[in-house]
């Protein structure tokens, strides 16, 4: 397709800046002139030509524009009509001639004129020319279409021109297009550059208007589904009405129920702004099922429902005895609390931590204390809770929220003032999701829990009623602060002559009544109860009694079962359950029946298999489920004075070895020692059983008996146990643990117990039964330990000793 420039011709003439607005060739365009340059320039060329070239601002705001602030491509228009109005202003009605550039621009007598430049293009008619048209003006036809703000005959009758310049100009003028993009169509001369380019943007503006077609039609069928449910919803409403059903609306309802709800102030404001927001809802959006279960969440928790006390002191003694037995502290604790309760009207709840080796009865003592005192009971097992949103929720933002485990669980209670179980609170931890250890705090602090506020309900609730006690194996996985806000209550193990209370009292009951036994079917005697103590378990708690009380009663089941088969099949009259009844005889469970029925003893007599050892000592040891035996052994070797350590034990064990050495060596002469001993020998200690790890400075005697016991070749009682921590100047140091260590000696049939002195503060804790069975020394020394423990006094041994020369080291002893 071939163009070529016909002819140009410059002329000089007056010139208006435009604002908003690029007059096209050929183009009819109103608009009110009434800047004083602009209306000179118009009057100029009325007295002339009737033509004014036109050029719009690069800026519209700008009120009085330089030469250098217009565009350099305008149009040279005839002013077809103007017509001065009463303010001043003249509205002039323009036609487009033709484009022009600007050479220069002159201000005269307060106006532009401008000398411009036109340019004449003749293009050569074509089959490419006419694919270009056609082009051009099919697309436009489809942009008419698509467009709300063009009528469709008047724009395609506007474009049924034959010259490919007006065509692009006619179809250019009409396009919703910007400022900028409008210029960029007028500076283009060349005809036929100037309608591929209008190709190009007819393209993108037929994409753009297709897709908010699609946009607008998706909205229009939502609104459309939205008020479809709407007015069937309505229809729904007038029907019930007119049958006399329904008269209340939903959301009445639901304002009736927050007005009768007893929240705080803030609660309330909060609910009745959702109620606002709900009502004004879709009811089948997204958005409403998210506030209604807010607002059913909000109605469902307690603000004002309480449980009535019961604040009758002998009651609630009398329903902890029958439960329980034994812990009296605990017991003691409870009824103090509930006299205060009597005395003062709104005390603060009480944050209580039972801490104790595992089936000690922490967990059903929580169920005692609401059944003695009349309130509801909730537990919350918090081991291996690890994320901080469990204690306070997720905020509403999140998909799916809810509140935190606390707010559930005094939803599940249904009032403001239940017994509130923690359970296994030291058996959280914490990753990347936060720590609820830390949200805790908030909710055991008595001076906060009134101002309790949760991530989904976002209001402040008052826990300050709420009796909380919490429940532990240790404390030492406890953060600090969470301990601080708690009253700790510890639960030691029972003794043997407990555990045989508990299971006639409690345990023999319970499995008879799992197992379909009755007392014309089984009996436990006393000698069968404790041989099961004794010889089937070892435990602080009593768990394992009752799996081993359980055990015996499922054989006697089982024999009582096939009693009543055998006598039903050979019983001949019509009255076999006589015949069963007369088959099935009493199970007495003694020590021999306990053994018949479970077989061999699991634990033996720790007398049985003992006997007075060199270099074996018996300690005493505190563990999560209670105290335990552990028999130290220390041999000798030849060597060079090593000191080996075995049996994984810890750094403070280790070290505590280590102190006990260099006391036997600083006290070598009551040993009957020569100075140097331990120069020709190394001295290998070992703690059984080697698998479990064991820590701590309680061993420290123990250590340095054994390991005196095998210098001294004087063999160690083996019915003695000890514990206590050791100095370098041979002090013996007070331990912690004293209660359950003393019950593990009893359960393993060792009565006499070698203590520190400054544990014997501590024998008030200790059980009655235990004090009077034991034989308790207390010490200040090891060499008050040594005396004991040995079978013969060491200061038979005993020889001068020699003194130490310093600087006189023999070479050898470096290493």
């Amino acid at each position: 397709m071939l163009t070529s420039k016909e002819r140009s011709e410059t002329k000089r003439i007056p010139m208006m800046p435009i604002r908003d607005v690029v007059i096209f060739p050929h183009m009819m365009t109103p608009f009110i002139v009434g800047r004083d340059s602009s209306v000179r320039a118009l009057e100029d060329a009325l007295l002339g030509e009737k033509k004014i070239f036109l050029a719009t601002q690069h800026d519209a705001s700008v009120d009085e524009p330089r030469p250098d602030e217009v565009y350099g491509v305008g149009t040279i228009a005839n002013i077809v009509q103007s017509l001065k109005q009463p303010d001043g202003n003249i509205k002039v009605l323009v036609e487009g001639v033709e484009r022009a550039k600007v050479v220069s621009i002159s201000e005269e007598e307060g106006f532009f004129r401008a000398l411009v430049k036109t340019a004449q293009f003749r293009v050569e008619a074509g089959p490419q020319l006419d694919a270009l048209t056609g082009r051009v003006t099919g697309l436009f036809e489809q942009y008419a279409k698509l467009s709300q703000n063009l009528n469709y005959e008047t724009m395609v009758a506007a474009i049924r021109v034959d010259d490919p310049g007006k065509l692009a100009d006619q179809v250019g003028a009409n396009l919703q297009l910007t400022i900028e993009e409008k210029q960029e169509l007028l500076e283009i001369f060349d005809p036929v550059d100037r309608l591929n380019r209008i190709a190009e943007m007819l393209d993108i503006e037929i994409e753009k208007l297709n897709v908010d077609r699609t946009i607008q039609g998706r909205v229009k069928r939502q609104m459309e589904r939205a008020q479809k449910e709407y007015y069937l919803n309505e229809k729904i409403k007038a029907i019930q009405k007119e049958l006399g059903r329904g008269e209340k609306s939903e959301y009445d309802e639901l304002k009736k129920k927050i007005e009768d709800a007893g929240m705080t102030a803030e609660a309330q404001e909060k609910a009745m702004a959702e109620l606002r927001r709900l009502e004004q809802m879709p009811p089948m959006s997204a958005e409403s099922t998210v506030s209604r279960n807010y607002l059913d969440w909000l109605l469902a928790v307690p603000w004002k429902e309480k449980s009535k006390e019961i604040r009758d002191l002998k009651y609630a003694e009398e329903v902890l005895e029958a439960d329980h037995y034994g812990l009296e502290k605990i017991k003691e604790r409870i009824l103090e609390f509930l006299a205060v309760r009597r005395r003062v009207k709104n005390p603060k709840g009480s944050i209580l931590c039972f801490v104790g080796p595992p089936g000690v009865g922490k967990t059903s003592l929580g169920k005692s204390i609401a059944k003695s005192t009349g309130r509801k009971f909730v537990r919350l097992s918090l081991g291996g809770v690890r994320d901080e949103a469990e204690v306070r929720g997720h905020r509403r933002t999140y998909i799916g929220a809810l509140p935190g485990q606390v707010i559930q669980m005094m939803k599940k209670a249904g009032t403001r003032n239940p017994v509130f179980m923690l359970d296994e609170i030291d058996k959280m931890s914490t990753d990347f999701r936060g720590d609820p250890s830390a949200a805790l705090l908030e909710v055991l602090d008595p001076e906060q829990n009134n101002m309790f506020q949760d991530h989904y309900l976002d209001v402040e609730y008052d826990l300050s009623e709420v009796f909380f006690i919490a429940t532990a194996n240790v404390m030492h996985t406890i953060p600090a602060p969470l301990q601080d806000r708690m009253e700790v209550i510890r639960l030691s193990g029972y003794t043997e002559l407990e555990k045989m209370e508990i299971a006639k009292r409690f345990l023999v009951k319970k499995q008879m009544e799992q197992t379909g036994l009755s007392g014309e079917q089984i009996e436990f005697a006393d000698e069968g109860l404790l041989e099961l103590v004794q010889s089937y378990t070892r435990e602080a708690g009593v768990r394992n009694l009752e799996r081993e009380v359980g055990n015996v009663c499922r054989k006697v089941t089982r024999a009582v079962v096939r009693a009543e088969d055998d006598g039903g099949k050979t019983e001949e009259t019509k009255r076999p359950r006589k015949a069963a009844k007369a088959a099935a005889q009493k199970t007495v469970v003694t020590a021999a029946k306990v053994t018949e029925l479970l077989g061999p003893q699991k634990f033996r007599d720790s007398k049985a298999d003992k006997k007075n050892e060199v270099g074996a000592a018996v300690g005493l040891a505190w563990t999560e489920v209670g105290g335990q035996i552990l028999t130290t052994e220390a041999t000798l070797m030849e060597g060079r004075g090593k000191l080996t350590l075995t049996g994984k034990l810890g750094d403070v064990m280790q070290e505590s070895a280590q102190a006990a050495m260099s006391y036997v060596r600083s006290r070598a002469h009551v040993l009957g020692l020569p100075r140097d001993f331990y120069r020709d020998v190394d001295i290998h200690v070992h703690v059984p059983e080697g698998a479990i790890p064991k820590d701590g400075p309680s061993a420290g005697i123990t250590l340095a008996t054994a390991i005196s016991s095998a210098l001294s070749k004087i063999p160690v009682r083996c019915d003695v146990a000890m514990t206590g921590e050791i100095t370098l100047r041979g002090k013996v140091l007070a331990i912690g643990g004293l209660k359950e260590k003393l019950l593990a000696a009893h359960r393993q049939g060792i009565f006499e117990a070698i203590l520190p002195r400054d544990n014997e503060k501590d024998l008030p804790d200790i059980p009655e039964n235990i004090r009077k069975d034991m034989r308790l020394h207390f010490v200040e020394s090891v060499d008050e330990v040594l005396k004991i423990a040995f079978e013969r006094d060491p200061a038979s041994l005993a020889i001068p000793p020699q003194p130490i020369e310093l600087g006189t080291r023999p070479a050898e002893d470096v290493h």
